[in-house]
């Protein structure tokens, strides 16, 4: 182990190299898909919580 200047043992000191991931792969296309999906319904959803409060005046209608 290695002691750092403030007295604290360092148990790693070798970085790792890093690894380089290539964006051709199948899984990178389908995280990219369900990230787009996710921000839309994200933006559908606002815009509905904002619609429903100038229509009822309630922040969830039926509730508060």
């Amino acid at each position: 182990m290695i002691t750092t200047e403030y007295g604290k043992q360092n148990i790693f000191p070798q970085e790792t190299q890093p690894i380089v991931m290539t964006n051709n792969s199948k899984a990178v296309s389908l995280m990219n898909d369900a990230e787009e999906l996710n921000g839309r319904l994200a933006m559908i959803g606002f815009v509905a919580a904002i619609g429903s409060y100038i229509i009822t005046g309630q922040i969830i209608p039926g509730i508060f």
